[in-house]
């Protein structure tokens, strides 16, 4: 779990490394689609794939995929650290076996927690799921450390990294597990299968490029393409909710919802996954962009530093889950899924409250606390969403869950970087112009720069980048200027001082939102359900339903009869 996880995320910070050694400017207007899929292809695969790949683990055993993803992930992995081309090339062979490596890393995070939730009796399941859960958010932050270290090496070494643990893992798992869970034999729900897949992956491609400027516009929304991505999309998932109401046996086990711990849970998933996936992308640039250059980095060195900055929140993290899945197994996942969301929510406020010049340690400090409550979330409400389903269904479910948490990720970056650039637009074009003319570059120069979209210089900030330089450097108008107006304009202090106020707008209005969701998913995860003991009959589908408070059948598993199956499977094994 915690490679593949990496894997999602170590290309982020290593993409200017990756773009040099390819030998193509990510930046140019003809090779955004190439770093957007890079940053997201990996991640809209993993979305649309999970759902399928969990159901095929019912059906013909969840090791058995398991260990068919540790092969595909290790062979994927080699195959991007041999890139042979350079060049547009080089960049595709890269987003074709990367969305390769998400295909066996699906298989893994699909199938992963109804191993353990088959292995483990329900007195345990919280821990297990917990340090699973917990291992998996840390390494998408410890991913970006990963790759502004390995970047600083050789770009190849970023793919590199994980060769030989997967090839340790592939043995590792085909001597170590045995399938000891319940199969469900089954048809292959076809249309199920090609309506999701279709309507998710074109509604995330919509969103994805709705990203990118279009017309006169700041953002791609109003793209015809793109509106009709959106629309298709929808109206594919529609069908296939439909369609999954009329097969005898479906890919997506709708009837699961009507167990509340499993709706309640998924949602809550959902839309902290959209929330987590805004903070991570908008911190990046908060650092990269601004407050490291303010104090003393140059823009190249920024990404790792970055990564490092950021480690609170995966010490948060480590701290915060593990502990919380222990203590559910005994008090229910409610109370500390609940208030792991306030704290994530009040860390959002805290955030909005920050200087953009911040003091550190209460950077550091609200960082912690959002992993502690990040933490706090995710371990119970893990094992409650899969402590609530039958044993048959744990593959499914579990790809179900990911599919929630991967969709909320994708999702997020198109939500918040709108956002961002809808908020930079109103004044980031005035204050620009202003502060080049102050610094002698022409009046039409720095009228042209400030109407560019501001996405190229978010992605610059991102890539690592000093902004003005690839602003003006086309220009040439750097070279008429004297050099202390060239000085000025490419220091560290001048774009980041600059910029402050627009970006202060803009963060309000992305950790506003950001916050407001935390709130919504803590109200639902309220409604999961009061907690019951072991013994206690839960999980079966309609329990915790009602107008009663409803078992929880969160880390008690669930029937009694199911947990006594678990404790039986783990003695076979």
């Amino acid at each position: 779990m915690l490679i593949a996880t990496v894997d999602s995320s170590i290309v982020i910070i290593s993409l200017p490394a990756i773009f040099r050694g390819i030998g193509l400017d990510p930046l140019s207007p003809g090779n955004i689609g190439y770093l957007l899929w890079m940053i997201l292809g990996y991640t809209l695969v993993s979305a649309v794939l999970v759902v399928a790949l969990g159901r095929l683990g019912d059906m013909f055993g969840r090791v058995r995929m398991y260990n068919i993803g540790f092969v595909v992930f290790s062979l994927a992995s080699l195959a991007l650290s041999l890139d042979p081309l350079r060049g547009g090339g080089g960049a595709l062979w890269l987003i074709g076996f990367r969305i390769v490596q998400a295909v066996g890393g699906s298989m893994l995070t699909a199938n992963s927690a109804a191993i353990l939730t088959d292995a483990f009796p329900s007195r345990q399941r919280g821990m297990a799921l917990g340090i699973n859960q917990i291992t998996a958010l840390a390494g998408m932050f410890l991913g970006l450390l990963a790759g502004g270290v390995l970047a600083a090496i050789d770009w190849r070494a970023v793919f590199w990294v994980s060769v030989p643990i997967g090839v340790v893992g592939t043995f590792w798992s085909y001597r170590s597990l045995r399938e000891v869970g319940t199969r469900k034999p089954g048809r292959i729900d076809w249309v199920g299968n090609i309506t999701f897949t279709a309507g998710a992956a074109v509604l995330l491609a919509g969103v994805t490029y709705g990203i990118q400027p279009y017309g006169g516009h700041s953002t791609g929304w109003t793209n015809p393409w793109v509106l009709a991505g959106l629309g298709g999309g929808v109206l594919l998932l529609v069908g296939f909710c439909i369609a999954e109401t009329k097969v005898a046996d479906p890919m997506f086990q709708l009837s699961l919802f009507r167990i509340r711990a499993f709706a309640a849970g998924n949602i809550a998933a959902l839309l902290i996954a959209i929330a987590r996936g805004g903070m991570q992308f908008m911190l990046i640039v908060w650092l990269q962009g601004i407050w490291l250059p303010l104090h003393g980095y140059s823009f190249e060195r920024t990404p790792l530093w970055a990564g490092i900055f950021m480690l609170p929140l995966t010490v948060g993290f480590l701290i915060g889950g593990p502990a919380s899945g222990y203590l559910s197994d005994r008090y229910g996942a409610r109370l500390f899924a609940t208030t792991g969301l306030l704290l994530v929510a009040g860390s959002f406020i805290g955030l909005v409250l920050l200087p953009v010049d911040f003091s550190y340690p209460a950077f550091a400090g609200l960082l912690f606390v959002s992993g502690l409550g990040q933490g706090m979330f995710s371990a119970p409400n893990t094992s409650s969403i899969m402590g609530s389903v039958p044993p048959g269904q744990r593959g499914v479910a579990s790809g179900m869950r990911s599919t929630f948490q991967n969709s909320g990720t994708a999702l997020s970056i198109g939500l918040f970087f709108s956002l961002m650039v809808v908020g930079l637009s109103g004044t980031l074009p005035h204050t620009l112009s202003s502060g080049l003319q102050a610094q002698g570059v022409p009046a039409a120069t720095a009228h042209q720069v400030a109407s560019l979209p501001p996405v190229a210089t978010l992605f610059a900030t991102f890539l690592g980048n000093n902004p003005i330089g690839h602003l003006l450097g086309p220009s040439g108008v750097l070279n008429t200027l004297p050099a202390h107006a060239v000085q000025t304009l490419t220091g560290n202090r001048f774009f980041p001082e600059l910029v402050s106020d627009p970006f202060h707008h803009g963060l309000v209005t992305v950790f506003g939102a950001a916050a407001l969701m935390a709130l919504v998913a803590a109200g639902a995860s309220m409604l999961r359900g009061k907690h019951q003991a072991a013994s206690a009959t839960a999980g079966r589908p309609g329990s915790g339903t009602g107008s009663g408070p409803g078992p929880e059948a969160d880390a008690s598993g669930g029937s009694a009869a199911a947990a006594g199956q678990d404790d039986a499977a783990t003695t076979r094994s």
